[in-house]
C-alpha cells in the first residue's frame, strides 16, 4: 500500500471544504463533538498566534471524497469559531494576541505597527482585519490515506484515537513549567514508591503530581489556598521558590526512614498533603523524627476512631458535608491533627530537656489532657 500523501491547505480553504462536503466530518464511527469551551479557546488562540497544530488525518475514497479520521473535534471547533458565532470565553489563559496593525496615511503610504487585541468575549467577526486574515491564512497540514472504503476509514479512526487524553491533574501540570523539573525529581523519591499508599493507576494518572503541588501550596501559601489543581499550578508558577521544593524533598527523605507499612496508608491521594504539611510543622518542634511515626500509630489505632474536634466531629467526618479540598476543611483537619500531635508529645514527656523542647507557645494553643 502506498504511503499517505501530505497536503497543506489554508484555514479558509480547509474549512470551506468541510462546509461544502468535500471533506466529511461525520464518519459513521466518528465520536461526537466532546470539546469544552476551554479547549476551543486555546485552539483559537493557537491559530491566531501561528503556533503548531498536529496534522489532520484524512481517508480518501476512490471517488475523491475525503473523511476525517483524526482531528474531527479540532475541525468542528474551528468551524464553530469561523462560522458559528462562537464567542471566546473569559476563561482563556492568555487573551492578548499580538499582531501587526496596518496603518495607512492620507497619501496612501502603509506602515505596520505592533499591536495586541484582547480576544476575550470576541467572535470571529469582532477580530481586526489583520487577525481575520491571519486566521484564514493559517497553514493546516493534512495526511491523506488513499484508496479507502468505509471499513478502512473506520480502522484509521480507531487507530488514531486509541489514546488516553490528559486528565485534570495531568493537564494542570502543564501550567507549572518553572518547577516541573523539581516535581519530577520529587516523584522519583522512595517515599512515593515504597512508603505511601497509591495504586499503580494513580501513579500514572497525575495523582502524585497533584499531591506535591497541594503540599507546597498548603505548607507555604495556605493564605492563598486554591482547591483546583490548575489554579494551584498557575499560582505556584508565579510565587513558589526552589527552596520550597527542596525542603519538601528533604522532608520526604526523612520520612523514608520512619514510615512503615502499618502507618503508610495515611499517605493516600486524599490526605497525603495534610499529613505532609503536619510533618513540616513537626520538624519545627525539635524532637526525634521517630516520634512522628509513633504519633501516626496512635492516631490510626486510637485517636481516629474516638477523638472529636470542637465541633464534635471525628477526623473522617470533617469533610462529610463539604469538598475535601475546601480551605475550611483543610484548616480544620490540620488544626485537629496538630492539637492531637502536640498532646501526644506532651503526654510522653519528651519535651523535658532543652534538646527536645516543644515550643511552649504551640502547646498553649491546644488543651492537653493526658490519659
Amino acid at each position: 500500500m502506498a504511503r499517505p500523501r501530505k497536503q497543506t491547505y489554508t484555514m479558509d480553504m480547509y474549512l470551506k471544504k468541510i462546509k461544502d462536503g468535500d471533506i466529511d466530518n461525520n464518519a459513521d464511527v466518528q465520536r461526537r463533538f466532546v470539546w469544552n469551551k476551554e479547549q476551543i479557546n486555546e485552539l483559537v488562540a493557537t491559530v491566531l498566534t501561528d503556533e503548531y497544530i498536529p496534522p489532520i488525518i484524512l481517508g480518501e475514497e476512490d471517488g475523491s471524497q475525503l473523511h476525517i479520521a483524526d482531528g474531527g473535534c479540532r475541525s468542528a471547533a474551528l468551524i464553530e469559531f469561523r462560522y458559528g458565532n462562537y464567542k471566546v470565553t473569559s476563561a482563556i489563559d492568555e487573551p492578548m494576541i499580538p499582531y501587526k496593525k496596518k496603518i495607512k496615511d492620507k497619501k496612501g503610504n502603509v506602515t505596520w505597527e505592533d499591536a495586541a487585541f484582547n480576544i476575550k468575549n470576541k467572535t470571529y467577526d469582532k477580530l481586526p482585519d489583520e487577525l481575520k486574515k491571519k486566521f484564514n491564512e493559517y497553514q493546516v497540514e493534512t495526511v491523506i490515506h488513499e484508496n479507502c472504503d468505509k471499513g478502512r476509514i473506520s480502522k484509521y479512526i480507531k487507530k488514531y484515537n486509541n489514546h488516553t487524553p490528559m486528565n485534570v491533574e495531568q493537564k494542570a501540570f502543564t501550567y507549572i513549567d518553572r518547577f516541573a523539573g523539581n516535581i519530577r525529581a520529587i516523584l522519583g523519591s522512595r517515599f512515593f514508591l515504597d512508603h505511601s499508599n497509591y495504586s499503580e493507576q494513580e501513579k500514572t494518572r497525575g495523582v502524585i503530581e497533584r499531591v506535591v503541588i497541594e503540599t507546597i501550596m498548603c505548607i507555604n501559601h495556605f493564605d492563598r489556598w486554591k482547591k483546583q489543581p490548575k489554579a494551584i499550578c498557575i499560582y505556584l508558577n508565579d510565587h513558589a521558590t526552589e527552596e520550597e521544593f527542596d525542603r519538601l524533598a528533604a522532608h520526604l527523605r526523612r520520612l523514608e526512614d520512619i514510615i512503615t507499612d502499618d502507618i503508610k496508608s495515611v499517605f493516600n491521594k486524599k490526605d497525603s498533603f495534610i499529613f505532609l504539611t503536619l510533618f513540616d510543622r513537626f520538624t519545627k518542634l525539635g524532637v526525634r523524627d521517630a516520634l512522628f511515626a509513633d504519633f501516626l500509630r496512635k492516631f490510626q489505632q486510637d485517636y481516629r476512631a474516638v477523638r472529636r474536634n470542637e465541633q464534635g466531629l471525628l477526623f473522617d467526618e470533617i469533610d462529610r458535608d463539604m469538598s475535601t479540598k475546601d480551605k475550611a476543611v483543610v484548616s480544620a483537619k490540620l488544626g485537629m491533627l496538630e492539637g492531637l500531635m502536640l498532646e501526644f508529645l506532651s503526654c510522653y514527656k519528651y519535651c523535658n530537656s532543652s534538646a527536645h523542647a516543644i515550643r511552649k507557645d504551640a502547646i498553649r494553643r491546644f488543651p492537653v489532657t493526658c490519659s
